[in-house]
């Protein structure tokens, strides 16, 4: 089997034995896949976690990765990943246009960065769980007991992104306050849901900091300026829409890629579509190259 491409994952997944795996090795999309993906109904981070199950040939020693692992993996390892995979299949060039943000503006801001350049923050280290001392301040703003000193938590996962999708479409204060009651450990003889509730918002906020401090990142926001205004501004990059919206957008052009190599080569849908895409576009320029040569040559 052809060796993927092999990527250090910022965080990495911590198995039932407590051994952390970092190394993984990915393989590009497929056409089948592009096309299963495309026409999935599925939610966003489902999608992320089928694309990973897929593309994700194993994590350190973790083979294969299945939905369960890939619902494990912290929340910046899936954006590294998809950023990956979005690299070696589509190309390491992200360019597009934004608007500009200021109401008195609008223009168009081209916007043109190489994945490789995307800063990625690392894990120290990754521990199924850490703590955070609160401070007096946000002890004593807190319900009278109810909160203790010590809070511990995990840091939050895909399976989290999954579970609270539909609650941030809605709410994206309520989905905050979920995703704590889903990280942060309950106290011996306290209920999760009851320590929330009484948590300040200083207590709040120390929380997750603490969880921000301790994850890995990767840097999606963008630092541009309009050259109609002059001014700056900053905008998220956002990868999963961005990744899922290439993928919608280039249906039509797979369907014609299939069609011209089924044509000349009289492959089967099935043997073009389990082509990546880099292959599939190598044979076709392998055939323009021909076709242009026959052409000159009469």
């Amino acid at each position: 089997m052809e060796r993927g491409t092999v990527c250090m994952l910022p965080g990495g997944y911590l198995d039932e034995r407590g051994t952390l795996h970092l190394e993984a090795e990915l393989t590009p999309l497929t056409g089948q896949q592009e096309e299963l993906l495309v026409g999935g109904s599925a939610p966003v981070p489902a999608l992320v976690t089928q694309v990973l199950t897929q593309c994700v040939r194993r994590i350190g020693s973790v083979a294969p990765v299945t939905a369960a692992v890939a619902r494990c993996l912290v929340v910046a390892d899936r954006q590294y990943l998809l950023l990956k995979l979005r690299e070696i299949t589509f190309g390491g060039r992200v360019q597009g246009t934004l608007a500009c943000p200021w109401p008195e503006c609008g223009a168009k801001v081209e916007v043109d960065f190489a994945i490789a350049d995307i800063p990625v923050k690392r894990c120290e280290q990754l521990d199924r769980v850490y703590s955070v001392e609160l401070s007096d301040e946000a002890l004593f703003a807190a319900a009278d007991g109810a909160v203790p000193p010590t809070i511990t938590f995990r840091l939050p996962t895909g399976d989290d992104q999954e579970r609270l999708g539909p609650t941030l479409v809605e709410s994206a204060a309520q989905a905050l306050t979920q995703l704590l009651e889903r990280c942060i450990q309950p106290a011996p003889f306290s209920d999760v849901t009851t320590l929330v509730t009484s948590l300040s918002p200083r207590a709040r906020w120390e929380i997750e900091r603490a969880m921000e401090a301790r994850a890995p990142h990767v840097e999606l926001d963008m630092d541009l300026t309009c050259p109609d205004c002059g001014r700056g501004f900053t905008a998220p990059f956002d990868v999963l829409g961005f990744f899922f919206g290439e993928l919608r957008t280039s249906q039509d052009l797979l369907y014609r890629e299939v069609h011209y190599l089924a044509y000349h080569y009289h492959w089967s849908e099935r043997e073009i579509l389990d082509l990546p895409r880099e292959k599939r576009l190598a044979y076709i320029g392998i055939l323009a190259d021909e076709i242009e040569a026959l052409n000159d040559a009469r």
